[in-house]
Order: structure tokens, then sequence, then C-alpha cells
């Protein structure tokens, strides 16, 4: 068993200013392979204050040492991928196929999107061509906290820390606790690359202490936080006194909007699959299908043959298979909403409650299809963070995007359709900040986040870096 109980401040492991022990579970076995500290006000000052000083220099780097600084890292990064993959499967459950390729390959990915545009973006710029002596300059906003999620860590970690870099920031990243292993590998890689001392810094914590501590912090200026919405209320809430930036990430309900000009049981049968990939532990998974009339009872069938043939296996197998929940917490959670889902009048037709078969322990559960779910049903409105879909008829285009956009989220949607101009017209009408049609896949530097409650910010590419940068108008004359 692992004992990580220090923290990276300054460009050093250090102990942290009170043990507080926190234990790290897989989620396979339900056994302890990691022991980690919580941090206090004290440890978070310690490292804020190290990024507030390293500011004075980062801040004003070039660009291009900041893009070598990425490349570093980058590089660092990709000799670090299998150990990465490990790390990932170990602590959230990701199968460790799935952990090499996808969860730690996103990282990869990231870092290298973040180099690529920083060569080429812009931060200074004239106002417009009619206005001379018109200046505007964006300049990086400060000290950075950075709060991120267990489902994907190093995707959201490196769309996080990569654009602060960029941007030319200092910042603090406090992991989920659930799943620190990936993030303080990280900082590992971080050191090895040369990464400035104070420039990142990684305290361990949970939501209430080093959370809040780093949201209502008068020296932090921005907050970029990816996680619930419950969540990402909270610490707006915590930011709220000292007016600073707060950009959130946060849930979603994401309808899958099927029509039946297209291949239907094809379409399904994807929406299905990409609904329980990561065991349904994506905040931009397509949760709800809704389905033309005419074509519903083939979408039922063809998602139910999906469920019913998705293996189930430990994370630490090779395959391609989902793996368990995350934490006891979660799965109580997903068991709760399963059940209400039955007491509500939807129609089970694949899995449900309990926990899936061939086991007696780990946080596995069933991948499960309800059909005939209505608006009113609790597993129609609320994010379940599991393998649930839910089916539900409509009869024309309007009431498919009315039934769309009736949620308080607003991350992505999914349309399939046959007509070119019906995927414009229906695509320009759904409330959500990602559209992917008839299964177009979102490239590297793509703008991420949401409408409504899903969020308020963007990450990724040139928009992720903007997250992390002040406007500045310069207007000049000549003396």
């Amino acid at each position: 068993m692992q004992t990580l109980t220090n923290f990276y401040i300054n460009g050093a492991w250090v102990a942290p200013t009170t043990a507080n022990d926190f234990p790290v579970i897989d989620p396979s076995s339900e056994e302890q392979v990691a022991t980690i500290t919580l941090g206090s006000e004290a440890d978070v000052d310690r490292a804020v204050n190290a990024a507030r000083s390293a500011f004075a220099s980062w801040g004003w780097t070039d660009s291009g040492e900041r893009v070598e600084v990425i490349e570093n890292i980058a590089s660092e990064y990709e000799k670090r991928m299998d150990d990465m993959a490990e790390a990932i499967s170990t602590e959230m459950g990701a199968p460790i196929d799935m952990a090499r390729t996808s969860q730690a390959g996103s990282g990869l990915s990231h870092l290298r999107a973040f180099a690529r545009t920083l060569k080429t973006f812009k931060f200074e710029q004239p106002l417009r061509d009619d206005a001379p002596g018109q200046v505007i300059i964006h300049e990086p906003i400060g000290v950075a906290a950075l709060i991120t999620p267990w489902n994907w860590p190093m995707n959201q970690v490196t769309l996080k820390v990569g654009a602060a870099l960029a941007a030319g920031c200092t910042m603090i990243l406090k992991p989920a606790e659930v799943a620190p292993l990936s993030s303080m590998l990280f900082a590992e890689i971080i050191d090895a690359a040369g990464v400035p001392a104070g420039v990142f810094n990684l305290v361990n914590g949970d939501g209430p202490g080093v959370g809040s501590a780093l949201s209502s912090h008068p020296l932090i200026d921005v907050v970029s936080f990816t996680g619930s919405t419950r969540a990402g209320i909270s610490v707006s809430h915590a930011a709220a006194d000292q007016v600073k930036r707060v950009s959130l990430e946060l849930g979603g309900k994401s309808p899958n909007l099927i029509f039946a000009d297209c291949d239907v049981k094809r379409a399904s049968r994807h929406g299905a699959a990409f609904c329980f990939n990561n065991t349904g532990q994506s905040c931009n998974a397509p949760t709800r299908m809704l389905v033309e009339r005419s074509a519903y009872d083939t979408a039922v069938k063809a998602a139910a043959e999906v469920a019913a043939s998705t293996k189930i296996d430990l994370a630490s197998n090779p395959g391609k298979h989902i793996g368990p929940l995350v934490s006891q917490l979660q799965y109580d959670r997903v068991q709760k909403l399963l059940e209400t889902g039955v007491a509500e009048g939807a129609r089970l037709v694949v899995g449900g409650p309990g926990r899936a078969d061939g086991f007696n322990r780990g946080y596995f559960v069933k991948p499960t299809v309800f059909a005939d779910v209505t608006p009113e049903m609790t597993i129609y409105r609320e994010e379940i963070f599991g393998p649930v879909l839910s089916i539900t008829p409509f009869d024309s285009e309007d009431e498919a995007v009315a039934m769309a956009n009736d949620t308080p989220y607003g991350l992505a949607a999914y349309l399939q359709t046959g007509d070119a101009d019906r995927a414009r017209r229906v695509s320009r009408q759904l409330r959500a900040g990602m559209v992917q049609i008839n299964g177009a896949q979102r490239v590297p530097g793509s703008p991420f986040g949401g409408y409504k409650q899903s969020g308020n910010g963007r990450e990724g590419g040139a928009w992720g870096i903007e997250e992390f940068l002040e406007v500045k108008a310069i207007s000049e004359q000549a003396a």
C-alpha cells in the first residue's frame, strides 16, 4: 500500500501542517491501496503564497517559453503513460485498456493541443484598423485554483493546468480526494519537466475543507471547477465575497435525438454504448434517448441488446468491458435511482437494481435500459452518473426539440438524422454548449462546456486559455 501524505508546494514535496489521513479505495476490490492526507487552511496558505510569489516572474514570461515548458511536460507525460494508466485504473475503476488509450491518452492530447494553440495565440492586437493607438492586451489573471473531479481525472487536470500555464497563470491543484493518485503522479511529471518552483502546486483535500479554502482565499484570482452542479454552486458562493472569476463545468443530462430517417438500429446501438462508456460516469453522456415514435421499438430493442452484451470485469483486466463505479457512495446513489425508476413506473428492459452478476464485492452495477420514461420521472431529470439509459418517444420535430431542452442542464446534445436540412435546423435550436450530429466526434482544441446549470466556462483550445486571461484596453496618443 502506498503512503502519499505529502503535498507538492513551491517545487518540493512537503509534509502537511497537520496529518489528516484519508484512504484511497480500489473500487474493483473495495480494498485500501493508498493513504493520502487531507490538507488544511494552513497548507492552502503555503501553496497560495508560493503561487503568488512565482507569478511575479512566470506571469510575464514570453509565450515561446511557456510553449517549451508545456512541450516538456508532454514529453515527460508520454514517458509515464503506463504508470498514469495504472494509477487511473486503480483509483477510479477505468478498465486498464481504456485507462491507457482514452483516460491517460486524453491528458497527452490536451497538453499537445495547448502547446499548438499557444504558438499562434495573439496576446496583443489593435482594436481595429481605423483606430490608431487603440490596443487590446490579454494578460494572465493571476493565481488560479483548479478543482478537478474523479471521473476523467487527467482529462480535466490537463485541460485546466495546460490552459493556465499557457495564459501565464500560477496555480494550486486540488484533485478529487477519492482519486488523487494520477494527480500526484502528474506533480512528479511537472517536477521532472523543470516547471519553475511555485508555478504549479498540489494540495489534496475535500470540498468543504481545501476546496472552500481555495474558493474563498483572497489571493486567488480565478477558480476553475469541474464537478456536480451542487458543488459548483457552493464554489460560487465561497468566491463571491472577493468578486473573483469562477469558471464552472458542471453536470449534464444530455439528450440524444434519433429521427426515423436515419439508420435507427445503428444510431441506437452507438448511443447506448456511449452512455455506458466509463461506466456511465461522464458528464456529457447521452443518457436521455429521445426517439421518433415510428422507430421507437427498434431503438429500444437495439439499446437493450447493447446493454445485455456489455461485459463487466475488474478494472485491472485487459479487454473491452466496463469497470465498477468509483465508490460506495456513488454505488448507493445509483442503486437508489434505479429503484426509483422502477417505483415511478418506467419499463425496465435490461439490468436494474442490484450488484452485477458474478461479483460479490466491488462497486459493479448492471448496464440498464429503461423504456417509456416520461419527463416527470426522476431518472429523466436527474443526472445518475452510472450506466443507465432512459428512452422516451416523440411525435414531431418540435416536440423533440422541446423535450431535449426541457432540463436545467445544457452541456451536450446529440442528433441522428438523414436529413441535412433538419440537422442544421435542429442543432441550432438545441440549448447546449456542444452538439454532435450523426456520430461526429469533437476534435482537440474544440471548446468544452455548456449552458444553464451545466456551467459558464469553456475548456480546450483558445477558449480554455481565455478563461485565465484579463482583457486590457490601452489608448495611446503621441506626446
